[in-house]
Parts: C-alpha cells; structure tokens; sequence
C-alpha cells in the first residue's frame, strides 16, 4: 500500500458531484487536496480552493505545482458545449501532469460503448461508440492512453449513473425524483425488463481512494469497472417507497416520445435522445478486475443510499424506519 500522507492531489471539478466526493474520500486517505474552482465555494475543512479554470491551461498548471494526482472531474454542465470544451480542458490536465510527475485519476463513463458489447461489458471491450459524446470520451481516453506511454501513469474507474447526497446533474435528481420537496412520484427512464448500472458517489470515491492507496501495484495505464447498483425497472422506485414511507407512491414512465420528439428543435432533448439506448437495453459493468485487485468494494445498501440522495436534495428530511428485512445490500453475480 502507498503512504499518501502529505501528498498533494489537484481535483480539477472539485465543486461537482463526482469531484467533491473523490476530494473528500481522499483527504480522509491521507492526501493533501486542492480544488480549482472559477467562482467562490464555501470553505471546506478537506480542501483548500485554489482559483482558476480548467479551460486555462496557465491556471491548471499553476493549481497542480507540487500535485502527484490530478483527477479530472470536470464537466460542462447538462449537455453544453462538450465538443468545444471537454478536450482542451484534458489537454491542460495532460499537461500539468506531465509537468509534475503526477498521475491522473478519470472517472470514466459508459458513453464509450455500443450495443454490441452489451449486456456484459468489461474493461477489455471495443470502444465503438455511435453517439457523439460516446467519440469525445473515446477520444478522451484515448488522448489519456497516449500520455500513459510517454511517461504519465493514469486511472480509469468507469461506472454507470451518478446518484448520491450531492451528485451535481444527473439522472436521479433530475428525472426520477423532482428536488426541493417531498417526493410525490417517482419516474422510471428504463424500459421495463431492463437492467440499469447506477453508482453511489460515496462507494464510487472510496473505491477510487482505496485503488489509489495501491498506486505501486498499478501499471500506467489503468482501467477498472465499477459495478455498484444493477436495477431493473421499478428497484429504484421501490426503494424510494420504502425510504419515504409511501409504499403506493405513483412511478411514471419517463416521457421519451416527447424528447424525440422535440429533439429536432430543443439541443438538450436531443443529446438525451442520443443516450436513450443506455436506457432501453440492459448494461452490467463486469467489476471482476475490480475486486481481484481490491478484494472488497464499498456498497453502501441501496436503501441507505437512495435515503441519503434524498435528503440532500431536499426531499427527505428523516428516513421512516424500514420493514424488516429490507434495505440490505443487493449484488448481482457476473460471470462466476
């Protein structure tokens, strides 16, 4: 196991979701962590904010002086500007890296894949996206592969949907649940019968410290796949019910038509149109190489998980006591 007591480790995206929560997790294994934010944050305890953006390759150099981990967390919000602006800010990240000897963390994304590595996709399956944010992060790693051969070490921890107490933009919060109050309803974006990866944030950054923490026995050009929670249509839902103390509360099938529909003419709706396979044919990230090299993954049970996405979207303010025997954890075995 590597010390990373007094190690400075650079969170490009730190005011995000994935981003606080890698922060986090790693000042609790022993890292001295910077955030680089373009506007002002509230102090945090973990963390010491450094100004600057990530499009500014001056600033990422300045923010990652002294840095041996840069994790690349940045994201431009929703679906604005990908092509113009994810692959310049990498570059920065590529390059302050290179600068100081420092490895670079991605959190990588299932964008890469298309329909014919699926259902079971693991870290060696071709990337042959057809969407255009599934290239930009093909191209993105790909950019990332190529610095591992120049001397750069790199890790890549790919999971599915975001959810957590602060995940930013993402599915949860923005479709199955509506924010800021009690939840009246529930919606399901997977078709019925279909498997959907989602990942906690917390167990996602933990895993992340703990593969860090092992950095000697990494190679430079690392990939794992991250499991988490494998949910068929109504899980999530059910879940929700339960931590609400709602159990007739209504699920709702998300409103495709009307985003392909309106795709045409709305640019969001149409990057969402462009994703809706992920929701309509079922996906597991094969975790097996995850496990070999940690031996246990956090996996935090999903309704504990789903009740701490609730309150900090302002939905829940206590969680009703559970049924008995409900709650625990559920892992879906993979290929033995």
């Amino acid at each position: 196991m590597t010390s990373n007591q007094h190690c400075i480790a650079l969170v490009i995206g730190a005011a995000g979701g994935i981003g606080g929560e890698v922060a986090a997790a790693l000042a609790r294994h022993g890292w001295t962590v910077r955030g680089l934010t373009r506007r002002p944050m509230p102090a945090r305890a973990e963390l010491d904010w450094v100004s600057g953006d990530a499009m500014n390759a001056a600033d990422v150099a300045r923010a990652a002086q002294g840095a041996r981990l840069i994790v690349h967390a940045a994201n431009p919000p929703g679906y604005k500007n990908w092509g113009k602006l994810v692959l310049p800010m990498l570059d920065n990240t590529i390059a302050a890296a290179k600068a100081n000897g420092a490895r670079i963390l991605l959190p990588g994304t299932v964008y890469n894949f298309g329909l014919e590595t699926f259902p079971l996709v693991d870290e060696t399956a071709p990337q042959n996206p057809t969407t255009r944010k599934g290239k930009i992060r093909v191209e993105m790693e790909r950019r990332l592969k190529a610095a591992s051969v120049e001397g750069t070490p790199v890790v890549i921890v790919r999971a599915g949907d975001f959810f957590g107490p602060h995940a930013g933009n993402n599915w949860f919060g923005q479709a199955v649940v509506k924010p800021g109050g009690p939840v009246r309803s529930v919606t399901e974006p997977a078709s019925r019968g279909v498997a959907h990866a989602w990942a906690y944030l917390p167990d996602l950054a933990e895993t992340m410290a703990r593969v860090l923490d092992r950095g000697a026995s990494l190679g430079p050009f690392e990939v794992f796949h991250f499991g988490g929670h494998l949910l068929g249509w109504g899980e999530m839902a059910g879940s929700v019910r339960r931590v609400t103390g709602q159990p007739k509360l209504p699920v709702m099938s998300f409103p495709w038509w009307l985003i392909v529909g309106l795709s045409p003419v709305v640019p969001l709706f149409r990057e969402m149109a462009e994703m809706r396979y992920l929701w309509r044919e079922p996906l597991v990230l094969d975790d097996r190489k995850l496990r070999a090299f940690l031996g246990e993954v956090p996996h935090t049970p999903l309704d504990a998980a789903v009740a701490a996405s609730l309150r900090g979207l302002g939905c829940l303010e206590s969680s009703p006591p559970l049924p008995a025997g409900e709650g625990g954890a559920r892992r879906v075995a993979v290929g033995g």
